[in-house]
């Protein structure tokens, strides 16, 4: 199967198993246009539930709403973003060390042939008949002069077919004097590359012990030694020696001790020489006249004829073919489609594979990939190994090799030599036969092919790659070899790592020329994986051109998306902080190819592939990132209007990846045109000042996005913003701070907007998707002074000081009429900044100023702690640094805040805390009134303390009068701006953190897909068991206590949740302490805070996706959701997810929000003190809906249906209960008013047990249960009067007929749905006379008949009906 397709069916694939669907028909609806549902398996599920339910009884269908086949939060995003991200494509360190540090070349060959003809050593006694040919010429057939001149001129010749640039001087019978003169020679002319010296001593005695080489007198009387020391100090470094001559071991050891001694005298400096040497110390050279006199040569220089001439003599050929057929072999070395072509190819396949399994990579690399020459000498080197220890002669080389005659890889050689030579005879007497090319390649990578279904990274390296790599140079084994390399690096990065450093990137560089279409998909493959490991081979794919191959592809609409988005990735590495790169690209014209596929993807076409998407956005950020000229072209194509519908796509990558683009977009080099004169661009700076205005508007729009991903986009883009606009910024932040009249209020743009009631923002309103998520009005401004903490930790604060038990003193430090003699100088320098009253144009409205200051003042407390800490350094740039509070030790009383008196229109920022270092000084001359600004309620704040970030020098003698101006510390013209403070700017991740997608396999499931497939058919098959049981037994009292908790709650269990495949309780107090206990064993697993800020209070717990590996989602009284894994693991807890779920309007803060989760629907439910239902879809993380709650009261509870999705069912703190539809949002689908007796708030409501929709379970504070059937709307069917004004809890089970709701009087009752008390539990007083508390919470168990309760002393009790056993 080609690549393409694989690609094609495993990306469809995962596409069906990310789509879940909901299994209902009241959902598919809803989800139709998002989601596509797959029916098979919705038909599967349903047939498998309804054979399960079967016995169920009232002759009712049963659906899979109980068994939900919903997923959430499970994506590569929630693996750990609090703690880390995964890495982008590394340009540093371990991965770059396959490129060879530096390419070196042979310049020079300096042949060294002491033959001496016709005159044997003294040393050497030789057999007859004896080995005589030299360079393949016998040199007893002519003259010995000619036959020495023809030898020397044969081995230049044959040394030239490997490196053909060089140059070669030839000294044949040389003197000591004439081999000095030419090795000097070579080494002047050579400068820095390598010089060979091949020296052939046939001719003269064997070297000395001491190491030491023969040479002749002039008039060749004497054998003159040169020894190896004055030979090194000639050609210096770096060198390569051949020494072909018996003996020859012994220089190789000499050279090894000149070397170690060389080393240590000079501080240990490696020298890069080579050697090469015929045959060990103690060896003389084979004399056989089957061999070459000059055997080591003939292996080195014409290996191939060498290799066939010794296998013809091993051979079954051996009587059929004659020597002289093997030097007729038809062809050219370098024509792969010749015989003698193939069998060179073959050859340097199955040396280089060889070399690469035996040999330490650094080795491979310096030997096998360093220089060419070296190169084809090493590969040679293996075959005369191989060769000569067949005639007991062991060849030495240094660096030392790993014996390799015996490698099987030689027998694949054989095999292919043999069916070679079997075609000679033909191909030699008729010209014109057709050659038939060896199997070698096609079985090699079919044994590639085999490892792949069968390897991994724990095994083996695959054998085979080298020869793959040498495949690809073949047409027709190309496309195939391709596949198979992209299905290896597909692996994973050491995959990748290991084709790299056996030499893969110039062949695939090179293959970016062809234009053969078959070949781009893999092709593009194969650079995303090899681009994901390594950033630096940008360099090499501009310098080649290759990025115009990747937008021609980009362009392309043949390709799947999938595979366009690899392309874009390629893409975004080239330009990644890469100034030619961008530069080329630009050229290419990529901004206006990436534009145009973002304008043309309609919602839902095809090409809108998310990933696609995601890297086009991600590509173009990259590509004008830090370049005006790009961010200007951006600008001019319209790319911040075409951005804005990416920004509400389901994808939470798509969503972050668009942010990233705009707020890439926005230019931080210099402030010079906002702040500083401007000269004739006024224009210009207008049309950018608009962009500008344009993409903070659509940047804000998401900035309470239910993803932390894209709130941290959010987050980097304000800081980009922030440190281009800081000056306007801080005056924005200083005239807030200040006192002001009303006549200065009226004259500020943005105060006067404020003043207006939001007036002035109705304009904004239409950019963004929910209105209530953008500030319409500025809240309370908050100061805070160092000596607060203090006061809170005393607890003693009282209720008429301004510090109102938060630590936050609200409005001006200063006496009211401080205002009208504030220091001129300071309203000069506000005026002078261009707040009051501009000299010149301003790029953006203060209005926009104030909604960019409150949405990083919501980033700065956001809940997720990465978010909020990005948010805090968004803030210091603008010259505010806020601190979290921790919680203080309060009392209750001073927990709360007070009601403000005076009604001054005083304009503030909720959250921002004037300077602690402020109080510090004027310690002691605080005045004794405070002017209040208006709150209802004052709130405590998040931020207890702001300073400035940057040290500026305060006046003492200015801040010692009351009467001295507050916003001069922020106006303080004292900040340096420049390069320095780039490092403030928070850093986008998103890049970084989707290229870790194109680091895992992408071309195949991940293996432990079968058991999440297994866990899950086994919990499935034990909770549709459970539920069986469950409606069918009788159910009993609940009243034997199985299991007792002292959860040692300060505040008492506010919140309770059971497990349902594991005897695991999690319980939560209002210090939003989690923990965690195995009722069983009775064992404490985990216990942690669900987070650090001063406001606590826990509001809900639920599981999210209990069929599988479970997340808890912890709802705070503030809306905040946390969703964490693996919390039942003791300190192994992790952050999944965090996000506000009620968007409060600035200046109000919510403390009664009630959530509630829906499984089958993925949606989360939240609301409380506002005027509208918040609909999440968790697996978008996006507010899909808010849906108006048609009252005038606060929701005070809320439950989702078990059967219709999207359904869910709120009661109100008037007594009112209604019945809400996700498909109808305008208006509830019921309202009804059963609590009449009494009017108060509804404690607990929730949906039957049972399939029935229809049927709602209310319960009234004033004790009151009501049973109602929204198909009769007048009155309730069925009341109990369960507790007399005093129910604070209710719970229904989901699946057996039975309800129990809690007093505060420490009573819990069980009810049927008949209304029948089955039992009643007290919580008996100790002879400790413990107290006697309300129940906090009650909560069933899924699947089995158990309650858990907990109340005010911290005591978790779990239930069962008689017949259960005590733990």
């Amino acid at each position: 199967m080609a690549l393409g397709d694989l690609m094609a069916s495993r990306f469809s694939q995962s596409s069906s198993l990310a789509v879940v669907s909901n299994h209902y028909d009241e959902c598919a609806s809803t989800h139709a246009d998002d989601d596509a549902v797959d029916l098979a398996s919705q038909q599967r599920d349903s047939e498998a539930a309804s054979s399960s339910y079967s016995n169920a009884g009232a002759g009712i269908t049963t659906s899979m709403a109980y068994l939900p086949q919903t997923i959430v939060l499970c994506e590569l995003r929630h693996e750990a973003f609090e703690v880390s991200v995964p890495t982008g494509p590394s340009d540093s360190g371990i991965v770059s060390k396959w490129r060879p540090k530096d390419r070196m070349k042979t310049g020079y060959v300096a042949l060294v042939l002491c033959l001496n003809i016709s005159v044997d050593p003294p040393d050497v006694i030789k057999i007859s008949p004896c080995a005589r040919m030299e360079c393949w010429i016998d040199p007893f057939s002519m003259v010995p002069s000619k036959a020495l001149d023809t030898i020397g001129k044969t081995l230049n010749l044959q040394y030239e077919r490997w490196q053909p640039r060089a140059r070669y001087k030839v000294q044949l019978d040389p003197t000591v004097e004439e081999v000095k003169k030419v090795c000097n020679t070579c080494r002047k002319y050579a400068k820095s590359e390598r010089v060979l010296f091949h020296y052939n001593g046939h001719g003269v005695p064997k070297p000395t012990p001491n190491g030491e080489i023969w040479l002749f007198n002039k008039s060749y009387t004497q054998y003159i030694p040169l020894p190896v020391s004055d030979l090194d100090s000639w050609l210096k470094t770096p060198s390569i020696y051949v020494f072909d001559c018996s003996a020859a071991g012994m220089i190789v050891n000499a050279f090894i001790e000149l070397h170690d001694l060389n080393a240590s005298a000079s501080s240990g400096a490696t020298r890069d020489c080579i050697l090469l040497a015929a045959c060990e110390a103690h060896e003389t050279l084979p004399q056989s006249p089957e061999f070459p006199a000059d055997v080591f040569t003939s292996c080195l220089t014409t290996p191939i004829k060498m290799a066939l001439r010794w296998f013809c003599t091993r051979s079954l050929l051996h009587d059929s073919l004659a020597y002289s057929l093997i030097d007729k072999i038809p062809g050219r070395q370098n024509d792969r489609k010749t015989l003698l072509g193939e069998l060179n190819w073959i050859f340097t396949a199955v040396t280089d594979t060889i070399a690469w399994n035996v040999l330490p990579h650094d080795l491979f690399q310096r030997l096998f990939r360093q220089d060419l020459l070296v190169a084809s000498l090493f590969r040679n080197f293996l075959l005369a190994e191989r060769i000569m220890r067949s005639a007991n002669c062991s060849p030495v080389s240094h660096p030392m090799l790993p014996p390799t005659h015996q490698h099987h890889m030689w027998d694949a050689w054989d095999m292919a030599a043999e069916i070679c030579l079997s075609q000679l005879p033909t191909l030699v007497e008729d010209p014109n036969a057709e050659f038939q090319p060896s199997p070698f390649f096609t079985e090699q990578l079919m044994a590639f092919e085999v490892w792949l279904d069968h390897g991994s990274k724990e095994k083996k390296p695959p054998e085979q790659l080298p020869i793959v790599l040498q495949v690809l140079l073949s047409q027709c084994h190309r496309f195939k070899a391709l596949v198979l390399l992209g299905r290896f690096l597909d692996m994973g990065p050491w995959a990748v790592d290991l084709a790299l450093s056996v030499g893969i990137f110039p062949y695939v560089l090179k293959l970016l020329q062809t234009t053969t279409p078959e070949l781009r998909h893999i092709l593009v493959f194969i650079w995303t994986k090899i681009l994901a490991l390594d950033k630096s081979c940008q360099v090499d794919l501009v310098k080649d051109g290759g990025h115009t191959y990747f937008i021609r592809f980009l362009d392309s609409l043949e390709a799947y998306p999938e595979q366009r988005a690899m392309a874009a990735f390629v893409l975004a590495v080239i330009v990644d902080g890469h100034r030619r790169g961008q530069e080329a690209c630009i050229e290419a014209g990529l901004i206006h190819v990436c534009l145009k596929h973002l304008q043309g993807s309609p919602p839902n076409d095809g090409q809108s592939e998310p990933l696609f998407l995601q890297w086009v956005s991600l590509c173009l950020g990259k590509l004008w990132e830090d370049f005006t000229e790009a961010q200007i072209m951006g600008l001019q194509a319209d790319a911040p209007g075409i951005y804005v519908p990416l920004l509400s796509e389901p994808q939470p990558e798509v969503r972050a990846s668009a942010v990233f683009a705009l707020g890439t977009l926005l230019d931080v080099g210099s402030d010079a045109f906002r702040d500083g004169a401007r000269g004739d661009d006024d224009c210009d700076d207008d049309e950018k000042a608009k962009a500008e205005n344009s993409i903070i508007r659509s940047i804000l729009s998401v900035a309470s996005d239910g993803s932390p991903l894209v709130r941290a986009e959010v987050a980097v883009a304000l800081g980009r913003f922030a440190f281009g606009h800081r000056q306007h910024l801080k005056s924005i932040a200083a005239s807030y701070w200040k006192p002001q009249t009303s006549s200065v209020l009226n004259s500020l743009p943005s105060l006067a907007h404020i003043k207006g009631g939001g007036s002035g923002y109705t304009t904004t309103n239409q950019y963004m998707p929910h209105p209530s998520i953008v500030a319409s009005q500025i809240g309370p401004l908050t100061r805070v002074g160092s000596d607060t903490a203090s006061l809170v930790r005393e607890g003693r604060v009282s209720t008429s000081s301004p510090l109102a038990g938060t630590g936050i003193m609200h409005g001006s430090p200063l006496s009211d009429d401080s205002s009208q003699h504030s220091d001129p100088g300071i309203l000069n320098d506000v005026i002078s900044n261009g707040v009051v009253h501009h000299s010149r144009p301003i790029p953006l409205d203060n209005a926009m100023y104030s909604q960019c200051v409150l949405a990083m003042l919501t980033l700065a407390r956001d809940p997720s702690p990465r978010i909020a800490s990005l948010g805090r350094r968004v803030l210091s740039i603008i010259g505010i640094e806020q601190v979290v509070a921790k919680p203080g030790n309060s009392t209750g009383s001073s927990a709360r805040p007070v009601k403000a008196t005076t009604s001054s229109p005083a304009p503030t920022l909720a959250g921002l805390a004037r300077s602690s270092s402020w109080f510090d000084m004027n310690a002691g001359h605080l005045p004794s009134t405070f002017r209040t600004p208006p709150v209802s309620p004052p709130r405590p704040s998040y931020l207890t303390g702001m300073r400035r970030v940057c040290s500026l020098e305060f006046r003492p003698h200015l801040m010692s009068s009351p009467d001295s101006g507050l916003a001069d510390p922020l106006l303080g013209s004292a900040v340096a701006s420049g390069g320095s403070e780039h490092s403030l700017l928070p850093q986008s991740t998103v890049y970084n953190w989707s290229s870790g997608h194109f680091s895992k396999p992408l071309l195949t499931a991940t293996d432990d897909s079968e058991e999440i497939l297994i866990r899950r058919e086994e919990r499935e098959k034990f909770a549709l068991e459970h539920i069986s049981k469950c409606q069918h037994s009788s159910v009993g009292k609940l009243n034997n206590q199985i299991a007792g908790w002292d959860t040692k709650f300060e505040a008492g269990t506010k919140a309770a949740l059971l497990q349902p495949f594991s005897p695991i309780v999690i319980a939560a107090d209002d210090n939003e302490r989690i923990r965690v206990w195995n009722y069983e064993e009775a064992a404490l697993l985990n216990g942690f805070d669900n987070h650090d800020f001063a406001e606590k209070g826990i509001s809900k717990l639920c599981l999210v996706n209990e069929l599988d590996d479970s997340l808890l989602l912890v709802g705070s009284c503030d809306g905040n959701i946390r969703i964490w894994k693996d919390y039942s693991v003791r300190g192994k807890q992790k952050l999944v997810t965090a996000f506000p779920s009620i968007c409060h309007k600035p200046g109000s803060r919510s403390f009664n929000a009630v959530i509630d989760w829906q499984q089958q629907s993925g949606y989360l439910y939240a609301s409380g003190e506002v005027s509208s239902v918040m609909v999440w879809d968790l697996e978008k993380e996006q507010l899909i809906n808010s849906i108006p709650t048609s009252s005038d009261c606060s929701v005070s509870s809320l439950s989702a249906s078990q059967v219709h999705g999207g359904q869910f069912a709120a009661g109100f703190v008037d007594g009112s209960v209604r019945l809400y539809d996700v498909r109808t949002p305008e208006m509830p689908v019921c309202t009804m008013r059963p609590h009449i007796q009494k009017v108060e708030r509804v404690v607990g409501i929730g949906f039957q047990p049972g399939l029935d929709p229809a049927k709602i379970v209310s319960a009234s504070q004033a004790g009151d249960i009501q049973f109602l059937d929204i198909r009769n709307q007048r009155d309730a069917y069925l009341t109990i009067n369960a507790h007399r004004g005093s129910l604070t809890a209710l719970a229904v089970h989901k699946h057996a007929p039975i309800i129990a709701s809690g007093s505060a009087k420490q009573i819990i009752k069980v009810f049927s749905l008949e209304g029948v008390q089955l039992g009643t539990i007290r919580y008996y007083s100790t002879f400790m006379a413990q107290k006697i508390g309300s129940v906090g919470c009650l909560t069933f168990h899924p699947y089995q008949l158990l309650l858990a309760s907990g109340a005010a002393d911290a005591y978790v009790s779990i239930w069962a009906d008689d017949n259960t056993q005590a733990r």
